[in-house]
């Protein structure tokens, strides 16, 4: 049964905005009624650069494509609210976003995961962190130092840019409402390249942008910033159907996004020019091989997921007194 939400129903009428990238999800005609819809559409969330993002994600569509035979459009939604409230609409039928994102979206659309991200071969790979960076040399060296900053956060439904450091701050005896000032910037790059340029002391966001995605762009380099929180491991982000899929078609799309890894989906042509050469954390068996873009963080693979996987954010609100969390009804 859907649950009522009145707070997050109140973000979601604020997140309605999109980018100007295509058609808006919620404008979609309707279908014939009681079949699947002749087209499909893949909602992704701008964690930084929106044309990279979509472009990571082309093949993956390519594989859902061949497997259903249906066209699939990609949209890239401004908000994780924006994604939810087409999701209530029946109006996004393939999304992927934020672990808590998806247990705001649970709880007001019929929705299920199907898969999240493997950043690696090692099964359980796609768990991030958030953390909390610094620019070098700043006099915030530990949490409790953030008491009375400016900081930046990403979306306020987002897992690894908001809600995970609310709770850390709270947790060290801040109230992340009224003792910093917050400053939600809308992307993890964003958010760290405004706090290197001052606009804000320290900057939450996924470990992924400090470790690898930013660095790799030439956006930070080796101590430009000092970390100085982690959070423990969060479920990979998952990939997201709408229950008004039939069987058979759910059946197929996820089959498509767990059933090949980015060397497969190479070799299977899925990719022209959104390619990477094998990282070497994927280790000895796949140097020297080329892979494609396979999702926003450029994960080896996509492995099952269900609704279970993601019960650890029912722990995060247990803790946090956010509005995202608050105003449930059966």
């Amino acid at each position: 049964m859907r649950k009522s939400l009145p707070a997050l129903a109140a973000i979601l009428s604020a997140g309605l905005l999109l980018t100007a990238c295509g058609q808006s999800p919620n404008a979609r005609t309707d279908d014939a009624a009681g079949g699947d819809p002749s087209e499909l559409v893949f909602a992704v969330v701008p964690t930084d650069d929106s044309s990279e993002l979509e472009k990571s994600f082309e093949p993956v569509v390519a594989a859902i494509e061949e497997a259903t035979g249906i066209p699939t459009s990609i949209q890239a939604v401004s908000t994780n609210s924006g994604v939810i409230e087409a999701q209530v609409a029946e109006r996004v039928d393939i999304a992927t976003y934020g672990a808590f994102s998806y247990y705001l979206a649970s709880s007001v659309a019929d929705v299920t995961p199907v898969a999240m991200d493997q950043r690696t071969p090692e099964p359980g790979s796609g768990a991030v962190q958030s953390y909390g960076v610094v620019a070098a040399g700043s006099d915030i060296a530990e949490i409790a130092d953030v008491a009375g900053a400016n900081v930046c956060f990403t979306d306020p439904a987002s897992t690894t840019g908001y809600l995970t450091a609310a709770v850390a701050l709270q947790e060290a005896g801040i109230d992340p409402e009224s003792e910093i000032t917050p400053v939600f910037v809308g992307s993890h790059d964003v958010a760290v390249t405004q706090m290197l340029a001052g606009d804000c002391d320290v900057a939450f966001v996924a470990g992924t942008f400090i470790d690898d995605i930013l660095p790799a762009r030439g956006v930070i380099s080796e101590g430009d910033t000092s970390t100085i929180w982690k959070s423990d491991g969060i479920p990979g982000t998952p990939i997201v159907l709408g229950d008004w899929l039939s069987d058979d078609l759910r059946a197929q799309i996820t089959e498509a996004v767990t059933g090949t890894d980015a060397v497969q989906a190479h070799a299977a042509g899925l990719c022209e020019t959104q390619t990477r050469e094998a990282p070497p954390e994927w280790g000895e068996e796949y140097v020297g091989e080329t892979a494609c873009l396979w999702g926003g963080t450029q994960a080896f693979a996509f492995e099952p997921a269900d609704d279970e996987t993601y019960a650890v954010i029912s722990d995060i609100c247990s803790v946090l007194d956010a509005d995202v969390c608050r105003g449930e009804e059966a």
